[in-house]
């Protein structure tokens, strides 16, 4: 077992993201550049107990690999073994953001629903903020109750484009669902 958590910058089409794996899990994938860089680290980091170092490990290839056919439109789901560093409640709804298909998207107020949470939009908009393994968990797939395109770690025009990629109406398919 390695005393390091290992990561690697992947510059996708779309901005660098920054790889981390332990243990043959990948316990980060989010935007190099993203507000809130310190405090996702910081939370991994201690959780897991051991700092990170840049080296390249077979399932942070595997995830790279995987991330290049997504943004060729050739992947649609990931395969990827996953380690999710919170609190129970963000685990909850990382989870819960797993089961919104590809191409689809939900509001913030559709997830409060699905986690029988209604009252805790907020909470769970700051859960969805504090994703530490972008795209491969979508939090991206959530948009505003009225259609519009807030909150993206990577940043709005990241987020439009990873849902075009996935050929996603989003304001069409969110009113469907009201």
């Amino acid at each position: 077992m390695n005393s390091f958590i290992s990561i690697s910058k992947y510059k996708s089409p779309l901005g660098s993201l920054l790889i981390g794996s332990f243990e043959d899990k990948i316990c980060l994938c989010d935007w190099e550049h993203r507000k809130m860089r310190a405090a996702i680290d910081d939370r991994i980091q201690r959780k897991i107990g051991f700092p990170y170092q840049y080296q390249n490990e077979a399932i942070i290839e595997k995830t790279i690999s995987q991330l290049e056919e997504y943004f060729a439109r050739e992947r649609t789901n990931f395969s990827i073994p996953i380690s999710l560093i919170g609190t129970e409640f963000q685990q909850r709804v990382w989870n819960e953001l797993l089961t919104i298909e590809y191409g689809k998207t939900i509001s913030y107020l559709e997830l409060a629903n699905r986690l029988n949470q209604k009252l805790a939009i907020r909470a769970i908009a700051a859960a969805n903020g504090a994703n530490a393994i972008s795209i491969l968990i979508p939090c991206h797939r959530i948009i505003g109750s009225d259609g519009s395109f807030v909150g993206y770690a990577g940043g709005i025009p990241a987020k439009k484009k990873l849902l075009e990629i996935e050929g996603s109406n989003a304001q069409r398919e969110l009113f469907d669902y009201q």
